[in-house]
């Protein structure tokens, strides 16, 4: 079951490639001084999740006047999302959730990720938005079972204007 408006954000701790090399991302150890608006996607270099992050990179300056910082989550290994990142130009820190358990934490992995075109992989993430308050607490939370389906960037904005 995904979680809900009101819970408290599951922690975790996730691997990112930082300019030095490997680097862990511990929530809790970034929550307290702004919003944090995590945003699952099912992979790396697909057309869908590539105009998702593009979009946000492109209105980066929106989330920071929001107080808010913006971070991707995929099951992609950290090499994969770097060169992603790199090859399409967006800016925004990915997190690895390579064992999915982050995305089975937060309830939103497929059970078989388009199966009618044989892509049966479980525990893929949904593609799925969240905000967590400076006190680690959910406050917006939408997920998808339609991998195709943007999340609602203008909701996600208009409940971080509520939060500033």
């Amino acid at each position: 079951m995904a979680i809900s408006v009101g819970d408290k954000a599951p922690d975790f701790t996730l691997t990112t490639l930082g300019e030095s090399g490997p680097e862990l991302f511990t929530l809790s150890k970034n929550t307290g001084e702004s919003n944090i608006v995590l945003l699952f996607v099912p992979m790396a270099f697909t057309g869908v999740c590539t105009e998702e992050f593009c979009a946000v990179s492109a209105n980066m300056d929106e989330y920071d006047g929001l107080n808010a910082q913006v971070i991707g989550i995929s099951g992609d290994n950290p090499f994969a999302q770097a060169a992603w990142a790199e090859k399409e130009g967006f800016g925004l820190k990915m997190l690895s959730d390579y064992e999915h358990e982050v995305t089975a934490a937060y309830g939103v992995a497929y059970e078989a990720f388009l199966p009618d075109k044989n892509l049966t992989m479980g525990g893929v993430p949904k593609r799925s938005a969240f905000i967590i308050d400076r006190e680690g607490v959910i406050q917006y939370a939408e997920s998808s079972d339609n991998p195709g389906q943007l999340p609602d960037f203008d909701a996600i904005k208009a409940k971080l204007g509520e939060l500033a």
